[in-house]
């Protein structure tokens, strides 16, 4: 099929449904073209509704995107420092954790050793 003889078909098509809506709506023409007009504002307003929502959106993002370029940085720099101050602050606990463990390791070595002692 040639693309023209399709544009042809759908031209042909068009006038006939624009015939058969003209002579079978039970409105007079000038009711019609009333109507018509009537939805064409109505479509005009609700795009115009949406064009200025679309809007508002494009700029909301803009602005979080900036916020957000200026906050996470802040933030993550917060959260490394507090886990830094954090890690300082349980080094002392970790190394006396660690003697403690050390000493009761020991201590448990030389628990079998005497265990072992009176046994024989």
């Amino acid at each position: 099929m040639k693309a023209s003889t399709f544009f042809i078909g759908l031209a042909a098509g068009s006038v006939a449904a624009a015939v058969t809506v003209l002579y079978s709506t039970p409105q007079s023409g000038s009711q019609l073209r009333t109507s018509v007009k009537s939805a064409s504002r109505d479509m005009k307003v609700m795009f115009k509704d949406v064009k200025v929502k679309v809007d508002d959106l494009k700029e909301s993002i803009s602005h979080l995107s900036k916020e957000a370029k200026e906050t996470v940085p802040t933030a993550i720099d917060g959260i490394k420092g507090s886990v830094e101050k954090w890690q300082q602050s349980t080094e002392s606990n970790k190394e006396r954790m660690e003697k403690e463990i050390s000493a009761i390791q020991t201590a448990l070595e030389e628990l079998e050793q005497a265990i072992a002692a009176q046994q024989k």
